[in-house]
C-alpha cells in the first residue's frame, strides 16, 4: 500500500466516524442532540465527498459531469425505498395502522419493480 493510499484510508475513516457520530447524535434520543446531530452528519458527508474529489482527481481522471438521468433514476430508487420502508413501519410499529401500512408497502414494492425497466429495460 503506498503512503497515498494509506493517507487517504485515513481520512476516509476519519470521514465515516463524523458521519456515523453526527447519525449517532441524530437518532438516540437519549443524547438529545438532534440539531447538532444534523450539522456533524452534514460536515462528515462534506468531508467525505471532498475526499472522494480529490481522490478522483490526484488519480489524474476529469471531474466527473453530473448524467442528469442517472441522478434522476436513483432519486426515484431512494423514494421507492423510503415508501416500501414507512409502510413496513405502519404495519409493524404503529398501532391501527395495519391495513394502510400494507397499502403503501405494496405501493413500494410496485415502484421498486418499475426500476428494473426503468433500469434495465424489458426485451
Amino acid at each position: 500500500m503506498t503512503k497515498k493510499s494509506f493517507s487517504f484510508l485515513i481520512l476516509t475513516v476519519a470521514g465515516v466516524l463524523v458521519f456515523g457520530m453526527g447519525l449517532c447524535m441524530c437518532l438516540l434520543p437519549e443524547w438529545n442532540a438532534f440539531g447538532p446531530g444534523v450539522v456533524v452528519t452534514a460536515l462528515g458527508l462534506l468531508a467525505l465527498l471532498v475526499i472522494g474529489l480529490i481522490r478522483w482527481l490526484m488519480a489524474g481522471r476529469p471531474v466527473p459531469q453530473i448524467d442528469w438521468k442517472v441522478v434522476g433514476k436513483a432519486a426515484y430508487g431512494v423514494i421507492s425505498a423510503l415508501v416500501l420502508g414507512t409502510g413496513m413501519c405502519m404495519v409493524l410499529v404503529f398501532d391501527g395502522l395495519m391495513i394502510p401500512g400494507i397499502i403503501v408497502g405494496i405501493a413500494g414494492i410496485l415502484m421498486l419493480l418499475g426500476l428494473i425497466p426503468l433500469l434495465g429495460g424489458l426485451r
